[in-house]
């Protein structure tokens, strides 16, 4: 251990290799150094870790011990650990995936003072043994990563995080930093209850991530629409998320059939597959994920160019945290989203019939409507999204389809009042590809066989199209107009009709759509809309490009920005690491723009620090050299 004592700005420049901090790090690293108890909430990619990574390396270097920091997975820790180890730092974790030999190693570095950052899962943290453990080696702050996990209305409720607090019941002089990037004021009122964090100095940072293009689509032949979406995206790598473990795999399947390199996730498949092909994706290059949320908290991959979502996801939160897997190198980057009528009322379904008190139900309720809402408005998707976590965008953020392609809206009111008839006269209980059917004058056999076709509606809408009249009977659901039908021994997704719905049928509520599809002339594509620091990145005349092409790299340094990328792959094969654990993209994409030829000039790239200036400095100083 050194004996010198260093500051947060010397560590950071000589270990991390940065030369400033960002937004409100400084402020946050100095009042957790000085022993004040932090709650940081932070964007993805906002640089969260280091906020008590630093704080962890100023005061282990002092003499105080070892920080200790509550992980929710393996993966996350092994990968922290990792980049870590590469800057030098004496980091390790403790968790089921070692045997008994090596824990016991670890356990006697961190005793004899070895260890900076122990990282450890909250269900081994809150032991009788650990604790004891605390105890007796010398702990000289508590960060608790991903601290929503704390909260019963959060998105990934984790039971045992409710046991941290006796953190501060046990060890009331040791600081505590709880991070995380999602939480809306309710989950942070019980996050600071929960973890008896009342006299914590809060930091909230705004939650925009202005790189990210939000996108949403009316379903139609979603997997279809996925691989045309992902035509735009050769050899990047990304997310995609499905509901069902059936779904992944068959997703998975399609695009690997149609050429693209996807691979599975969900709880259902063995642990080693698993395992493997999280390893995958994080130390390969454009490998496409399908996976249920199972697979995500934490993940540190930077250049994850698209996440995108076959099925709604369950609330804003979610939403807001699965999409902000992507671009967490501050790339442009697409959060891509296919709506159907259908997953709202599958979502609703499922929380109607779990086995939640009816408080907790109409919470999940009002986050389902919410992500209906965001996912029909007409208006900016940005100014909606960080409206929900209570922040102000003053105009529209111009990086979404809806600023980019303005939908065309229009006086609904006398479609509605026939979508709302026909569940009315059906009898509250069918979906809506039979009420459309009807509504259109089809008469198919469920038709017929219920008699419908001798309804008063059968037949009055079809000057619309069955398109269109999906995405009217989507808007009246996200709406409030209509409800899934609950009733018990129900077997089909039916709609109801909602109080609501009363003042429009009597013709006292006019209702506005947007209409389906894009205003008159070009279409542009989120590829023609997301831009880099140096402006819009254009898609190629094929419709794919190149991974030079995404990262705005000009035609002349592509042949050197690909040396750059292999050199680092072969180095973190050797290692067995992910590639940006050498270096992020943005890193290389300085070297590019500098071409240094001396370590001295290396030595000024941001995130070229000391230990990997002397480890990999000469071999990407070859890479200029070469013809």
């Amino acid at each position: 251990m050194r004996g010198m004592q260093e500051s947060s700005q010397t560590i950071l420049r000589d270990i991390f290799g940065y030369n400033h901090f960002r937004g409100e790090q400084d402020a946050i690293v100095s009042h957790v150094v000085a022993g004040g108890d932090a709650l940081v909430l932070m964007p993805t990619g906002g640089g969260k870790s280091l906020c008590y990574q630093i704080p962890a390396l100023v005061r282990a270097r002092r003499g105080m011990g070892a920080a200790i920091v509550v992980s929710p997975l393996i993966a996350l820790m092994q990968d922290q650990v990792d980049a870590l180890k590469q800057l030098g730092v004496s980091a390790a974790f403790l968790n089921s995936s070692l045997d008994a030999a090596t824990a016991r190693a670890v356990e006697e570095r961190w005793f004899d003072g070895e260890l900076e950052l122990l990282y450890v899962a909250p269900e081994r943290l809150t032991t009788p043994r650990f604790i004891a453990q605390m105890e007796r080696a010398k702990v000289s702050l508590f960060a608790i990563d991903e601290a929503h996990c704390v909260s019963q209305w959060g998105h990934d409720f984790r039971p045992e995080y409710r046991a941290l607090s006796i953190l501060h019941q046990r060890f009331p002089s040791v600081p505590r930093i709880a991070l995380t990037a999602t939480a809306d004021a309710r989950t942070r009122a019980e996050i600071v209850e929960q973890l008896e964090l009342e006299g914590a100095r809060q930091f909230i940072s705004s939650f925009d991530r202005p790189n990210i293009f939000y996108q949403v689509v009316a379903k139609n032949n979603g997997q279809q629409q996925l691989l045309q979406f992902l035509s735009g995206y050769k050899s990047q790598a990304g997310i995609v998320y499905r509901l069902s473990r059936k779904n992944v795999d068959d997703t998975a399947a399609f695009l690997v059939g149609h050429g693209i390199r996807a691979l599975p996730y969900h709880a259902g498949l063995d642990a080693s597959v698993r395992a493997k092909n999280q390893q995958a994706f994080l130390r390969e290059e454009g490998v496409v994920m399908v996976a249920t949320i199972a697979f995500g908290m934490g993940i540190d991959k930077p250049n994850v160019r698209f996440v995108a979502h076959m099925e709604s996801p369950k609330s804003m939160e979610g939403y807001y945290q699965e999409t902000g897997r992507a671009g967490r190198d501050g790339q442009p980057a697409v959060g891509w989203l296919c709506f159907g009528l259908g997953d709202a009322v599958s979502l609703k379904r499922m929380v109607e019939q779990g086995d939640a008190t009816d408080q907790r139900k109409a919470v999940e309720f009002g986050k389902i409507d919410a992500l209906l809402q965001f996912c029909e408005l007409a208006s900016c998707r940005r100014q909606a999204l960080l409206h929900y976590f209570g922040e102000n965008l003053a105009a529209p953020c111009g990086n979404c389809d809806n600023c980019c392609t303005p939908p065309q809206t229009w006086d609904a009111t006398e479609p509605a009042r026939m979508a709302l008839s026909v569940v009315y006269r059906t009898g509250q209980r069918f979906g809506a590809t039979h009420l459309i059917d009807i509504l259109r004058g089809v008469s198919t056999e469920k038709v017929i066989q219920f008699r419908h076709d001798q309804l008063p509606t059968f037949g009055v809408g079809k000057v619309y199209s069955a398109m269109q009249w999906k995405s009217m009977f989507r808007q009246l659901v996200a709406s409030g107009l209509l409800l899934p039908n609950e009733t018990e021994g129900q077997l089909f997704s039916g709609l109801m009709l909602a109080e609501s719905s009363r003042a429009v049928l009597k013709g006292e509520q006019a209702v506005v759509m947007r209409q389906e599809g894009l205003p008159k002339g070009r279409s542009r594509s989120v590829r023609d809309e997301l831009e880099s620091g140096s402006g819009k990145i254009r898609a190629s005349s094929s419709g794919s490009r190149t991974v030079a092409d995404m990262a705005g790299i000009a035609e002349e340094d592509a042949p050197i920005w690909q040396r750059l990328r292999e050199t680092r792959m072969d180095i973190a094969r050797a290692q067995g690491v992910p590639p940006y654990v050498i270096f992020h993209d943005s890193t290389l994409r300085e070297m590019l723009a500098i071409k240094p030829t001396t370590l001295a000039a290396m030595a000024q790239i941001s995130g070229v620090g000391s230990r990997k200036l002397a480890q990999y400095g000469t071999q990407f100083l070859d890479v200029f050299q070469q013809p």
